[in-house]
């Protein structure tokens, strides 16, 4: 008996010793470390936006509530300095970015911790591998078009409102943007514009924008075609014709006179 005794004292404080000093497991490491981003996420919601969203999201009258709007709208909105506002408005333009991406997340982290909503979009559902531009292109044309003109340059809306152009925007925050619909953009959840869909779009939107992306010939007005040089050709070919032509009168109308 007393070799057995022994023995499980023994094993409880190997046990013991083992649970103390042992690394914590993956999934324990990621659930402190969520835990920590929402804690420090809190603090800066409580600095930066509480004010107008409240003290625990759920919106004031400055602010809509953030609950259930998901760490996308975050990474969005503050990604891309349209918030914090600088003021009230019709629509709030793109800016600075005044927060690192650390910060954004971990703002993200503590929004997501008040409902669930839509999660930030990894490289594989916005990168360009597997992408169907041709798809994106007529995509893009039957559903977005209308606002932000058939190659994204943008345009203006009714009230002060506008459509901002998509030249040179990020393709993670494109994707949260058709995925959330800020501001006055409509939302396109996967229901209405899949994964695949939305990628299609990306990559045209790159390939009609890109660093190397030329206007083939003379102003391209958005895309439409050779409008802007047919209305220069209408105006002042036409204006030059009729000048002349008064002239042309003007000198007939003297010689007969003389």
């Amino acid at each position: 008996m007393a070799a057995l005794v022994v023995l499980l004292l023994a094993l409880a404080c190997t046990g013991g010793l083992y649970a103390a000093f042992a690394p914590a497991s993956k999934a324990q490491a990621d659930e402190t470390a969520q835990s920590l981003a929402i804690d420090e996420g809190k603090k800066l919601f409580s600095v930066g936006c509480a004010s107008c969203h409240g003290t625990g999201g759920q919106g004031t009258s400055d602010g809509p509530s953030l609950v259930g709007v998901g760490s996308a709208a975050v990474d969005f909105q503050v990604g891309t300095g349209r918030m914090p506002a600088q003021q009230p408005g019709a629509q709030i333009p793109r800016k600075k970015v005044i927060y690192t991406q650390a910060e954004i997340d971990q703002l993200a982290a503590y929004i997501s911790s008040l409902g669930a909503g839509p999660s930030v979009p990894t490289k594989e559902q916005y990168g360009p591998e597997g992408a169907d531009i041709a798809n994106g292109g007529e995509l893009f044309r039957t559903n977005c078009a209308q606002c932000h003109n058939f190659t994204g340059k943008g345009g203006a809306l009714t009230h002060g409102k506008f459509a901002p152009s998509l030249e040179g925007v990020d393709p993670k925050h494109i994707y949260e943007a058709m995925q959330t619909g800020p501001q006055n953009m409509p939302a396109f959840p996967d229901t209405t514009l899949s994964d695949q869909n939305k990628k299609d779009i990306i990559a045209y939107l790159h390939a009609v924008n890109g660093d190397d992306t030329e206007s083939p010939g003379g102003l391209e007005l958005g895309g439409l075609g050779p409008v802007s040089e047919g209305l220069f050709a209408w105006i002042f070919g036409l204006g030059a014709l009729i000048a002349v032509a008064v002239w042309v009168a003007a000198r007939t109308a003297k010689a007969k006179k003389s």
